[in-house]
């Protein structure tokens, strides 16, 4: 382990301190320091270079929301002054409300129970 792992180091320094209560210091800031790595594995706190990552994903996250909102409002704004898209064919939901009925009356059931189009 390493002096500047600050687990390390605290629980060192707990040991340093208690030097005088025990004959095992060592023992001491071993049972410290597993104490501690404890107390923070239940924390499930992340490392700075997972949070440098997600902060990074945020942040072109968010950038790429804001560009689609605008996109999105330009769009609205386009079809409120009746600027329709040049894509040359109708929307579904157009094509269908227009759409005459084809089949109006096809497979109805007759009064006595049998199909009327055979």
């Amino acid at each position: 382990m390493t002096h500047s792992d600050p687990i390390s180091r605290l629980a060192q320094q707990i040991g340093e301190r208690l030097q005088g209560a025990s004959h095992a210091p060592e023992e001491i800031q071993r049972n410290v320091q597993s104490m501690l790595r404890g107390a923070v594995d239940r924390l499930e706190l992340v490392s700075r270079e997972d949070f440098d990552i997600l902060m990074d994903v945020l942040q072109r996250t968010r950038s790429r929301v804001e560009t689609l909102e605008k996109q999105v409002a330009d769009l609205e704004a386009r079809l409120d002054g009746g600027e329709l898209p040049d894509h040359g064919a109708r929307s579904e939901r157009d094509s269908f409300e227009e759409a005459p009925e084809e089949d109006a009356g096809a497979g109805e059931v007759s009064a006595g129970g049998d199909d009327t189009t055979s």
